[in-house]
């Protein structure tokens, strides 16, 4: 354990603060630092954040501050949960600062015009961190209620990996380790994309069959694609890919779906992000893999489909018959079927 040292949290949206909870209940003296001072005060005064995470008791060793710079000075190890497009402006002028210390990225998000993944953002403003990302099947009300939950910390630091899982690891939250940072940050960027799928297709009353369908589909997709960046594709078949993916298309309590669920309601784009009232990455993420996938010539029909459907004016029902029509290829990309031709 790190003794009495405390552990910062950078973010007050829902997941920073469910994960803030995890790491006082483990007795950690932890730091939750948010811009918002009338929302720091208030989870202060009142021992809960009913913004993000309502009916939800604030553990007593979470200080709830505004400070960055003092927050930063005081902690060695660091929990990332930002907004994806929050987190270059906030860290940046700090950099200096994060020299040597352990940075943890939460957030499933990528940068628009770079394509970079947010521990790619602090790996460039603090090339001397140690940095890690943490992802997996975890909706922040489920981990905050002590709903049993597994997830992955994932660095090339092996000691980064274990100080993660000597903090984190409790009786109702299992931390896995893996050394591949890049695999796991991208299941958890990329499946935000395939829950707004999952959410328009159960608004419009799809059957089980066609549930299964997508979830494999999209499965057999970002797949393909992380692969083509680099990724080992058994990570995919781990928590953060097929596990992440699972719980994000299935579970109305995911933003992405809830998001995919008003438009197949008739709301639009804007409507549906407006009645969320929080961040949902994946709105984000499909404009700039879609982008990606066209440049590095990966095959994503989910991807143009959504694509076409939030941006172009198409409806699921065109989409789906277009999908349909599609010539059928092999059911997983890396077994052969040289057998079959």
């Amino acid at each position: 354990m790190t003794g009495q040292q405390p552990v910062a949290v950078l973010g007050g949206g829902s997941f920073g603060t469910a994960v803030a909870n995890l790491l006082a209940e483990n007795g950690v003296p932890v730091r939750q630092w948010m811009r918002d001072a009338a929302q720091a005060e208030s989870m202060r005064v009142h021992r809960e954040n009913p913004r993000y995470l309502k009916g939800i008791k604030l553990q007593p060793g979470i200080e709830p501050v505004t400070d960055l710079l003092a927050t930063l000075q005081a902690c060695d190890l660091v929990f990332v949960a930002l907004p994806s497009s929050a987190l270059r402006s906030v860290l940046a002028p700090h950099a200096e600062l994060l020299r040597g210390k352990c940075l943890v990225s939460l957030t499933k998000g990528i940068e628009a015009q770079s394509f970079k993944l947010m521990s790619q953002i602090i790996e460039e403003i603090a090339p001397e961190a140690r940095i890690g990302v943490l992802s997996g099947p975890n909706l922040a009300r489920e981990i905050a209620e002590h709903a049993l939950t597994a997830t992955v910390v994932a660095s090339e630091d092996e000691e980064l990996c274990q100080r993660v899982q000597a903090v984190l690891h409790g009786r109702t939250f299992r931390v896995y380790a893996s050394n591949d940072r890049f695999g796991v940050e991208l299941g958890g960027a990329l499946k935000n994309v395939y829950a707004i799928i999952a959410g328009l297709a159960a608004a419009l009353g799809m059957g089980e069959n066609t549930k299964s369908m997508l979830i494999t589909r999209a499965l057999a997709e970002m797949t393909r694609f992380a692969v083509s960046q680099g990724a080992n594709p058994m990570t995919f078949l781990g928590l953060a890919g097929v596990g992440d993916l699972i719980v994000t298309c299935s579970s109305p309590k995911s933003r992405n779906y809830q998001v995919g669920h008003a438009l197949g309601e008739g709301l639009s784009l804007d409507e549906a992000v407006n009645r969320l009232g929080e961040v949902a990455e994946g709105v984000n993420t499909i404009k700039v893999l879609k982008a990606k996938a066209q440049e590095v010539q990966v095959y994503m029909p989910l991807v143009a489909g959504l694509h076409a459907i939030l941006f172009e004016g198409r409806t699921l029902d065109q989409v789906i018959e277009l999908l349909m029509r599609a010539e059928p290829k092999t059911d997983v990309d890396f077994i052969s079927t040289s057998g079959f031709n």
